[in-house]
């Protein structure tokens, strides 16, 4: 474990890949659903897709760091960012056909001090566009 610790320290993309992993065991955990990771379109990506205990389609973007030494994880998530998930979600219920359905916009983030624990956030509805 402490191998996959120093390697996640020095690897974004992996620490990413990880984080993703670890939000949507922390979501299932709440009783949310997936339905699909990392969907991409040409207006945007969103990490994972979930379905809440009502049905509601939950849009999850997921923010892993290693510390939070300069700014707040979900800080990150600027206005032009929440319009590209916004459009990708569009897209994404449009071509399921599943328009008709409630939805929304949340953000989990994680981080993983150097102590190797971990500190998430889950922002249920963190926006609305």
């Amino acid at each position: 474990m402490l191998l996959l610790k120093k390697r996640l320290f020095s690897d974004p993309k992996l620490l990413g890949r990880w984080g993703e992993k670890r939000c949507e065991k922390f979501l299932k955990q709440k009783g949310l659903h997936p339905l699909t990771r990392n969907f991409s379109c040409k207006t945007g990506e969103i990490d994972l897709i979930m379905v809440d205990s009502i049905g509601s389609i939950v849009f999850v973007e997921v923010k892993c760091r290693i510390n939070e030494d300069f700014t707040p994880a979900e800080n990150l998530i600027t206005t032009e960012k929440q319009r590209k998930l916004y459009n990708a979600a569009r897209y994404f219920l449009r071509t399921q056909n599943i328009d008709n359905r409630p939805y929304r916009f949340d953000i989990v983030t994680i981080v993983l001090e150097s102590s190797g624990c971990e500190k998430i956030n889950h922002y249920e509805n963190a926006f609305v566009l």
